[in-house]
Formats: C-alpha cells, structure tokens, sequence
C-alpha cells in the first residue's frame, strides 16, 4: 500500500491548518508558505504520474480497512492527470493572488489550500459517499473564496451559487441513500460489480439513481440548463479566485465520467450527455457573444468549453475520451489566463472596468494587446495553439459516429462565435477609444502579474509541442476507462467484490 495516495491529500490540509494558526505571521512567510506548499502538490501530483504511468492503479485503504468496508483512496492514470492540471492551475492562481488580492479579506490562503483538499480528493476518492464529502469541503471553500473582497454583486453572486449548490448537496445524498439501501455499498467498484449483477425489479430503482447522480453531476458542471450559476459567480468574483474556478466545472465533469465507465458501462454518456453538452456549447457561445462586461464573456466561454468537454465524453468512444482529456487542461489554462489578464485591463479603465465599452487608450500598454489576442486564439482552439489540437481530435473522433454531423456543426460554428466575440472585444478595448492619447496617470500593469498570464499560456504551447505524447497518455488513459476491469480488481482483489 503506497503512502503516496494519500499525501496530495495530507498537503494541502496540513499546509491549511498551519496557515490557520500562523494568522497573525506577517502575509509574505505566509505567502511563501502556501506556495511551497502548491509546489509540493505538484512535485507529489508528477511522482503519482509516474508510478502509474504503466497502467498500475494505486489503492490506498484508510486503517488498513479491506474495500469494500472501509474507505479507499485510488489513484490511476485519470486521476493522476487531474492532479497535475489542479496543481499547475493552483501554483499560477495563487502566485497572482500574492500579489496584493490577498490582502482584500481574512484566510484567504487557507480557504485556497482547503479548496485544493477538495478538490485532490474528489479525484482520489473511491468511495460516493466520500466524493460526497469531498465535493463539500471544496464548495465549502469556493463559497469563502467567492465572497473574498466583498461587494454587492459578489455577495449576490455568491447567494444564488451557494443555494443551487446546497441544492445539489441535497440531492446528492439522496441518491447516495438510493444506492446502499438498493445494492448495500457506496464503494465505486463493489457498485460496479453489484449494477451489474442487479436484479431486473431493482433495476429501474438502479437507473433512477444513477439519473439523480447524473443531474448533481451535471449541476456541479453547469450543464445547461443547470448552467445559470456559473455566468454570475465567475464574473463577479476576484480574478485569482475565477482561475481557479476554471477547474471547478472540470469536477462535475470527472464524475460523470468516472461513474459511467466504472459504474453504469457508459450508458449515461452515450443517451443522455451528447445532446445536453451540445446544447451547453451554443449558450455558452450566445452568451459570450451578447455579454457586455470582458470578464462575464470569459465565463461564458468557461460555459462553451464545458460543453465542448462533455460533447468529447459524450462521444463514448475511446477516442472522444482521448480527446477530450487532452482538451481539458487546454480549456481551464486559457480560460484561467483570461480571467487574469481581464482583471489587468479592467485597472487600466479607470470606472469602466471590463465593459465592453470605448476608453482610454491601451496602444502604450502592447503587451496587453498581444496576450489578449494569444487568449483569444487560445479560447476560440485556433491554430497554433492546443485548443485548435483538442478540437481537431475531438472532431476526428465524433466522424464515426451517427451524430458527427450536429457535433462537427455545432463545434465548428461555436469556434466561429467565439471568435467573433473577442474580436469584437479585442477592437472595444483597443481601438474604439475616447482619448487621443492615454491618462497620464494610468498605471502601468506589473509585470508579474502579465508574467503570469503568459506562463498559462506557455502551458498551451508546451501541449502543443509535446502533444503527441500527451495525446498519447490520454488515449491510454480512455483505454483504462473503457476497461474498468482493472480498477474493480485493484480495488476489490481476486474476490471480485464477493461478500462473505
């Protein structure tokens, strides 16, 4: 039994409570220490990468407790990904958090490690009740990190998500009591064996389950139409904050998935995902091309590159699995580096902010311009740059199937909006202006923080240099997925989950 499963958990939550005591230390050892602390995340989240980078999955049981009865951690080639694109988020978030958001309110160093708890465990975990647990120490965590600041809009924001979300809770447990009081464990393995073994009156109960897992999945992933919470809380929230949001839809989205490749055999993905991603892929677009502020179009696309990653899963293939994890951190690194750089353009508006609207002049500030048009090209999947990668492999795997054409339509004329949407962005901020010349106080954006926002975007050239072998492991990692096989036996062992 590897301690290495465990310590992506023990990290952060360590690194959390000692933030917690050390409160009053001044904020840079603190900052420094939470770094450090993002940084071991990812060195653990590589090393975890490669030990199962042969198709070894790793099981780790709390108290020596045998699966199915007691609880289990499991870490395969999937969730190894996840963490690696968690941590490289955080440590870029984070770094532009340090850099004065920060200091807008209490624990905020704290409830980011904490949401990093949350999230590395709904990755791990390979028990429902504890993906459960899990999905509300990170929401638990957004809904400080959401309100940090404060503000009207914010703390409105911040109602309607924590409501929707308490929701979702709600019918999470509920389904979760569906299925023990039905099949008697909430191990996902032992649920697999024991679906597929379901007798035919229990299987309507079965299925009913599952759909009400589904609809809470498809709530934490704003699938449309339980999408409306997402515009809202990631525009009006501090930029580091939205960064790391991008990975939050990307939670719903692993569930999904996991659960209908090791639970239900993909029959959720295939009857029920398709068509409801592709309608999350048009509003998204509609949305981003009607928005009026910078920063609740970059939502919106959020909202675009949710339903291109689950219109990839819906494919049910093993190529449109492929493609989408490929896509995946593509999506939440360009969307992250979008939120930040509209944060920087907002200080440079003066009371206008992010609407999209004529200003002050931005042509001194150049580097502005040329991030915004290579977050553009990023988020529209345009040639050079991995988006256009993902949606090329996504396209290529949806051809074989009956509904390539609604997929490569809806795909394609969504790339078309998207663009058409921060090109009209693009000429608002920085050629339709009010000023012949800039505001000679208008401060000049750190250099930091645009450091950083490049560095995400570094991240896509790095996976669009490197993307046959990335293309690679994520193909081997659908193969895994198709073939659950392995995991039931890694975690149940020869038995099969055979009871005594």
């Amino acid at each position: 039994m590897s301690h290495l499963v465990i310590a992506p958990l023990l990290l952060p939550l360590l690194a959390g409570i000692l933030l917690l005591l050390l409160r009053g230390m001044d904020l840079r050892w603190r900052r420094g220490l939470a770094l450090a602390a993002v940084l071991g995340q990812l060195a653990l989240a590589l090393l975890l990468t490669r030990a199962v980078a042969d198709g070894d999955i790793l099981v780790y049981a709390l108290g020596n407790w045998p699966a199915p009865f007691g609880i289990c951690l499991v870490a395969d080639r999937l969730a190894a990904w996840l963490l690696v694109t968690t941590a490289l988020l955080a440590l870029f978030a984070l770094a532009y958090g340090s850099l004065g958001t920060d200091r807008a309110g209490r624990h905020f160093h704290v409830l980011f490690q904490l949401e990093l708890f949350g999230l590395n465990g709904a990755f791990l975990t390979g028990d429902l009740f504890n993906l459960f647990v899990f999905f509300e120490v990170l929401l638990i965590a957004s809904y400080g990190l959401l309100l940090h600041g404060g503000g009207r809009l914010r703390t409105r924001a911040a109602l309607h998500y924590v409501v929707i979300n308490l929701a979702g809770s709600a019918l999470f447990l509920i389904a979760a009591g569906l299925f023990y009081g039905l099949l008697g464990t909430l191990n996902l393995a032992d649920l697999a064996v024991q679906v597929a073994a379901v007798s035919p009156d229990r299987l309507p109960l079965v299925r009913a389950a599952g759909l009400l897992l589904f609809g809470v999945f498809a709530l934490k992933a704003a699938l449309v139409p339980l999408s409306l919470w997402l515009p809202g809380a990631y525009a009006n929230t501090s930029a580091p904050v939205a960064a790391l949001f991008a990975i939050m839809t990307k939670v719903g989205a692993y569930a999904i998935l996991r659960l209908s490749t090791l639970v239900f055999g993909g029959a959720l993905i295939i009857d029920w995902l398709l068509p409801l991603a592709l309608l999350t892929l048009a509003v998204g677009m509609i949305g981003a091309t009607g928005s009026d502020r910078l920063r609740a179009q970059v939502a919106y696309l959020v909202l675009a590159s949710v339903g291109t990653l689950l219109t990839a899963f819906g494919l049910g293939s093993a190529a449109g699995i492929a493609a989408g994890l490929y896509y995946l951190p593509h999506s939440t690194f360009a969307a992250a580096a979008l939120f930040l750089l509209a944060d920087q353009i907002a200080g440079q508006r003066g009371d206008l902010a992010d609407r999209l609207e004529p200003g002050p002049v931005l042509g001194r500030h150049w580097v502005l311009g040329v991030l915004f048009f290579l977050c553009a090209i990023a988020m529209a999947g345009l040639p050079p740059l991995s988006g256009f990668i993902g949606k090329f492999l996504i396209l290529r795997a949806a051809l074989d199937r009956p509904s390539a054409p609604w997929v490569l339509g809806v795909v394609l004329v969504g790339g078309l909006l998207a663009l058409m949407a921060l090109a009209r962005s693009g000429s608002r901020l920085f050629y339709k202006t009010i000023d012949s010349a800039p505001a000679a106080d208008t401060p000049t954006p750190p250099g930091a923080a645009l450091g950083l926002v490049a560095g995400l975007l570094a991240l896509g050239v790095a996976m669009t240099l490197w993307a046959g072998p990335l293309n690679d492991y994520t193909d081997a990692i659908a193969r895994q997925l198709l073939h659950p096989a392995g995991y039931v036996q890694a975690v149940l062992g020869p038995r099969g989950g055979a009871r005594p």
